[in-house]
């Protein structure tokens, strides 16, 4: 029991140490390309580097930071040029997602998509920056998935998954809401079957999300106790 009890109280901690700098790095208050110190982090948050390696892993496999052998941890630096490229591969690929869709849509599919868009709105209105910009994101690998197209589902993961970051960092509230929006108008065109229409508004989706995203940093800082105070 004491083990659980312990396992428990670590897997928490390690939750609230992720939690405070996502939030220090998506409020613009931590740079890319920032150093995070094992020993200073240790030091801030009063736990061991341990704890702070488990935090530090997972935010390695967030694409929020990288992990340099022999010189340690940084806030991933996406490149806008990389980002750019991505979102003109997801406009070719999902244009033609969005008309096989159509040849084999059913009501229970236009269902699965509008509760999904029910959590994003949800996600918004709480400013759960972390999970609305998943969510965001899932929407399109959801498509694919009710296609029951696995490889379209993991090649649009890819490319979503690396803008993440940038669209994690960069996206305010008002564009995440107006994506949210969006993603309800192409659900209606595919319920209506309107094929020019959802791949229309499938495009201009994109094409704004890409012009929505801002990369005036104002408040940026390289100090760890300054970012997470």
């Amino acid at each position: 029991m004491e083990t659980s009890s312990s396992t428990f109280t670590t897997t928490s901690t390690t939750h609230s140490i992720v939690e405070a700098l996502t939030r220090a790095i998506v409020e613009h208050r931590l740079l890319p390309g920032a150093k995070l110190a094992e020993q200073k982090l240790a030091s801030h948050f009063g736990v061991s580097r341990t704890l702070i390696r488990q935090a530090l892993f997972q935010l390695s496999q967030n694409k929020l930071i990288r992990m340099e052998p022999a010189r340690g941890a940084f806030v991933a630096a996406p490149s806008v040029q990389e980002a750019q490229q991505v979102f003109t591969v997801r406009r070719m690929i999902e244009a033609e997602m969005v008309r096989a869709f159509l040849k084999e849509v059913t009501p229970a599919k236009i269902k699965a998509l509008r509760a999904h868009i029910q959590q994003e709105r949800e996600a918004v209105n709480k400013e759960d920056v972390p999970v609305r910009t998943e969510l965001l994101g899932d929407f399109h690998v959801r498509m694919a998935e009710l296609m029951g197209n696995q490889v379209l589902a993991e090649i649009l993961g890819e490319l979503i998954s690396r803008c993440a970051l940038i669209t994690l960092m960069y996206q305010s509230r008002h564009a995440a809401e107006h994506s949210s929006d969006e993603h309800e108008a192409i659900v209606a065109a595919l319920a209506g079957k309107n094929e020019a229409l959802a791949v229309q508004l499938m495009n201009d989706h994109l094409v704004h999300v890409e012009a929505s995203l801002t990369f005036d940093r104002k408040i940026p800082t390289h100090d760890i106790s300054l970012a997470l105070s």
